[in-house]
């Protein structure tokens, strides 16, 4: 098996595609003379168009690090996927804070964005761009195309399994069209291919899309842990539909706490480990995992961006943190957490709960000056060097080996446990004492000091573990929606609302707007509640 399909392949685009967004940015012009009905004649390039689309989450355009950008109106590194999706589900939490000022970056803090942010423009253009991507692969891969084609045996049999995973990767950004937007344009590759206003979809229209979807392909994917590395399984589209099911009462208002179970339960069988220490997960060489079950695979020598994880690797680095230590030429000196976040230990230091993992060291834990880098502690949880201390393969230091984990093996670990307390059937709360005792055991390094008890096991402290075992993974904004602390006042964090001790908002702001470009130029869409055009 490839252990490094991603990272292996060219990723370059070989296809003419159509975005489905209204958006002008979203107009996209040919990168080759070529069209999908040449390409698709040879069944070799496939795979390579494959991997653009799983690559599409990580990298910006046709060239690395930057110069020929998929979408525009933003400066390419501030486009990448990966960089919006983690600032939303990050900087508009409790577990980061960044010190630049950039555009209505600090909108994100102060909860306080509109429909002209162009940080959450970038963000939903690149999901509806991916959305434009896995469609035109969809279409062009039916079994009547195929047959056209002339594709039969074992690559008719590959070309059913990347079909599969396209299908997977459209679901997945749909789902985050569903969790960050609610209620969006709509476009399947039944549509027609060029410029026309797609209709409004509702959130739970778009929830039962998505689940159909992730059910229907369930037995077209490879068993899990069987494909390789990099690319959807099974087990990927049973943890997207534990994460759909567990928050189907935020978006539908029908708890679905008995579904989540059933496909936490899947991954649990599927033969997924813990990794033995917690910080392998975060490392250059987090690819030999045998905890994560999806990934964003990024290499510094072919997936080259400012964004994804040379963002992540960078920009926590600042102060009298040495960048050397983390593999990189330089920190950013821009992002941090806040009090919130290290108050959740007991021992900030890290040398009891290993998931401590802060630079204290010439900082302060009170925020008086959102920038100024050395307020907040500094989170040293992504670097770009191996188990062993290698520094990543780009000589210059720039753009990181280490991969995004998307999914997780203690992400379901949780999740069961929240569905089991939530009233969700078929689970076991015996089980899942169990699960999060594993999580801690490996956190107090082997040792069952910082075991709970059944009695322990309580929602509240699920929302806290979720944020000692996930920080910094893109699941904050979410997690804090399902257990109604993101908008109000009953739990408020530094600088929440643009208040220093924090304060409550709207609570239409658990949704982010529709672009006002959008709008602008697609008459059938209608602004989310709370915002104006």
């Amino acid at each position: 098996m490839n252990t490094r399909f991603i990272k292996n392949i060219a990723l370059a685009g070989v296809i003419t595609l159509t975005a489905v967004a209204c958006d002008h940015s979203l107009d996209i012009t040919p990168k080759y003379d070529v069209v999908s009905s040449k390409v698709y004649q040879d069944f070799n390039n496939y795979k390579p168009i494959l991997a653009k689309l799983y690559a599409g989450y990580a990298v910006t355009g046709q060239q690395g690090p930057a110069g020929r950008p998929d979408i525009g109106g933003i400066d390419e590194g501030f486009s990448n996927y990966l960089r919006q999706y983690w600032q939303a589900q990050e900087l508009t939490t409790d577990e980061a804070i960044i010190s630049w000022n950039d555009g209505n970056l600090r909108d994100l803090h102060d909860m306080d964005w509109t429909s002209t942010n162009e940080f959450l423009r970038a963000l939903y253009d690149r999901i509806f761009y991916q959305v434009s991507l896995t469609n035109e692969f969809i279409r062009e891969t039916t079994d009547g195309k195929l047959g056209e084609r002339g594709i039969t045996g074992a690559d008719l049999e590959q070309a059913k399994y990347f079909r599969a995973e396209a299908r997977f990767l459209r679901a997945l950004s749909y789902w985050h069209a569903l969790d960050l937007y609610g209620n969006v344009p709509f476009v399947t590759e039944e549509d027609k291919v060029g410029f026309f206003l797609p209709e409004q979809t509702n959130r739970q229209d778009l929830f039962n899309y998505i689940e159909a979807e992730l059910l229907d392909i369930e037995d077209d994917l490879v068993a899990a842990r069987m494909n390789e590395y990099a690319r959807a399984d099974q087990a990927a589209a049973w943890t997207l539909l534990t994460k759909l099911y567990l928050n189907a009462e935020v978006y539908t208002g029908q708890a679905k706490y008995t579904e989540a179970i059933t496909y936490a339960q899947k991954v649990i069988d599927a033969g997924y480990t813990l990794e033995e220490d917690y910080d392998y997960l975060f490392l250059a060489d987090n690819h030999e995992s045998t905890e994560i079950i999806f990934p964003i695979a990024f290499d510094g020598l072919r997936t080259t961006t400012w964004g994804g994880m040379t963002y992540l690797v960078h920009a926590p680095v600042g102060g009298n943190m040495t960048a050397s230590e983390f593999g990189i030429n330089g920190g950013w000196a821009g992002l941090r957490t806040t009090k919130n976040i290290v108050n959740l230990f007991d021992d900030p230091s890290g040398n009891t709960d290993d998931r401590a993992n802060f630079h204290s060291s010439g900082q302060n834990l009170e925020i008086d000056d959102i920038f100024t880098f050395t307020e907040g502690y500094a989170i040293t949880k992504y670097k770009n060097v191996t188990k062993e201390g290698v520094k990543g393969s780009d000589p210059a230091g720039d753009h990181p080996d280490t991969d995004f984990p998307m999914f997780r093996l203690a992400d379901v670990y949780l999740m069961y446990a929240e569905a089991v307390l939530r009233g969700g059937q078929g689970g076991s709360i015996t089980d899942a004492v169990g699960y999060i005792n594993e999580l801690r055991e490996r956190a107090y390094n082997g040792s069952s000091e910082g075991n709970i008890t059944q009695s322990q096991l309580t929602l509240p402290f699920i929302i806290d573990e979720r944020a000692r075992e996930l920080v910094w993974e893109g699941h904050r904004r979410t997690d804090l929606i399902r257990f109604d602390r993101f908008t109000g006042s009953n739990y408020v964090w530094p600088w929440k609302g643009g208040v220093k001790e924090g304060t409550g908002v709207e609570d239409f702001r658990t949704l982010f707007p529709l672009p006002n470009t959008d709008l602008t130029a697609n008459p059938n869409l209608e602004q989310n509640d709370g915002y104006t055009r």
